[in-house]
């Protein structure tokens, strides 16, 4: 891990809007792992539990490959949630019409590394 810091994780296919999932990353974005996970298990939104889910996974990745480390080591350093593709749906409207429903999905991606100076 000399050329890239970090440990990563990737959610893909997740199905939720991306819009409605950054507000939720914007809170939890270069902060402690442990407090990331605080933060993310009190708020009521879906999304929260798609990051939390994310942020785990990458800290799993972390501790498994470094075994110095620490979960209070941690901190999320990278966190991005990109748009995925757009299931297309027929909504049915008045006088035989319709219209088409776009189920969004979106991509999350997870950066966490070891705060300086805690690992030596």
């Amino acid at each position: 891990m000399e050329g890239k810091k970090g440990y990563s994780a990737t959610a893909k296919f997740l199905m939720i809007s991306p819009t409605k999932v950054r507000p939720i990353a914007d809170n939890v974005r270069m902060k402690p792992y442990t407090e990331a996970i605080a933060i993310l298990d009190s708020l009521p939104q879906k999304g929260s539990d798609f990051l939390k889910k994310a942020i785990k996974s990458a800290a799993s990745n972390a501790l498994s490959l470094n075994k110095k480390l620490d979960e209070e080591m941690l901190y999320v350093r990278e966190l991005q949630v990109n748009e995925g593709p757009r299931l297309k749906r027929v909504w049915a409207r008045a006088r035989g019409k319709r219209d088409i429903l776009l189920k969004r999905m979106c991509h999350i991606y997870v950066v966490i590394d070891e705060i300086a100076g805690m690992g030596e």
